[in-house]
């Protein structure tokens, strides 16, 4: 007779984000590219805003130049639009999100179309493995009704962005963003009071999960963690996730990527894999070549 136990993931590191700013003095909270955690290849920075205080987002985030890297915009409550050098515009409004791949150069804005309310979301920023740096500029946009919400349990719905889900009927479904490079993961996870979910993770992958709204326990037996609102856990150990809505319920985001393992020469808007890739990028972007 055989037996077989299940791997379950850890919390290998629990922390919370740094206050800080960025465009033209938006305030936000650095989880991922503070010293706390420099990065979580392929992941280089997290950044949540969320405020109700206009003063906080108006300024927004003019013109500025990208190379190297992917961001990526999940909108929870308010109106964002972006423009580009290349022509390209559009409004992300609440449940949206856009992936945005810049390759080998794009300057773009994102300002808020909105003069009250509740601005509120993620950005995330990925690496790309060199022989993908100078692509060509690309979108992934996607408003609310693309993105698909599945029910994966008694208590449990996801919103699959990127990667794949089972619901609790076993149907598969997959999200809409896609990016061979990184083959990544990225769902909203809405629990309801002690609600429970299991998920395997991709094998390889880097992990996190950020719990958001609520509280939860990831993990399991002796090995679980409490996470409350605005703390992050890196994932380590097992393939497979175990959360546990709190008391109030939860809401998190888990996401994970395929490590580049490569070298990372990074300076604000540029990531490369060498100074001398940096220093031509600034020299490219000087002469108006993005």
């Amino acid at each position: 007779m055989t037996t077989t136990t299940t791997d379950f993931a850890r919390v290998a590191r629990k922390l919370r984000g740094r206050p800080a700013s960025d465009g033209a003095g938006v305030k936000l909270t650095r989880v991922i590219g503070s010293p706390e955690l420099d990065m979580l290849d392929p992941f280089l920075m997290l950044d949540e805003f969320g405020t109700d205080q206009p003063d906080d987002y108006l300024a927004g985030f003019p013109s500025h130049p990208h190379r190297g890297f992917e961001t990526v915009t999940y909108m929870l409550d308010g109106r964002m639009r972006h423009k580009d050098n290349h022509g390209n515009e559009g409004l992300l409004v609440p449940g949206s999100v856009q992936w945005m791949t810049a390759g080998r150069g794009v300057v773009h804005s994102e300002m808020p179309e909105q003069q009250e309310g509740r601005m509120r979301g993620f950005q995330l920023w990925v690496n790309l493995p060199a022989r993908n740096k100078m692509d060509a500029p690309q979108y992934q946009e996607f408003a609310p009704d693309k993105i698909p919400v599945v029910q994966v349990g008694e208590g449990v719905s996801v919103k699959v962005i990127a990667g794949d889900v089972h619901t609790d009927k076993g149907e598969g479904v997959r999200g809409p963003i896609v990016q061979p490079a990184t083959d990544p993961l990225y769902l909203d996870i809405a629990l309801d009071a002690n609600a429970q979910w299991l998920y395997t993770l991709p094998a390889g992958h880097s992990a996190f999960a950020y719990v958001f709204e609520g509280a939860a326990t990831i993990g399991d037996g002796e090995d679980a963690r409490a996470l409350e609102t605005h703390e992050l856990a890196v994932l380590g150990g097992g393939d497979v996730f175990a959360v546990r809505g709190g008391n109030v319920g939860a809401r998190l985001i888990l996401v994970a990527g395929r490590p580049i393992h490569e070298p990372v020469a990074r300076y604000g808007p540029f990531v490369m894999n060498t100074k001398q890739e940096i220093m031509q990028a600034f020299v490219d972007y000087q002469e108006g070549r993005f």
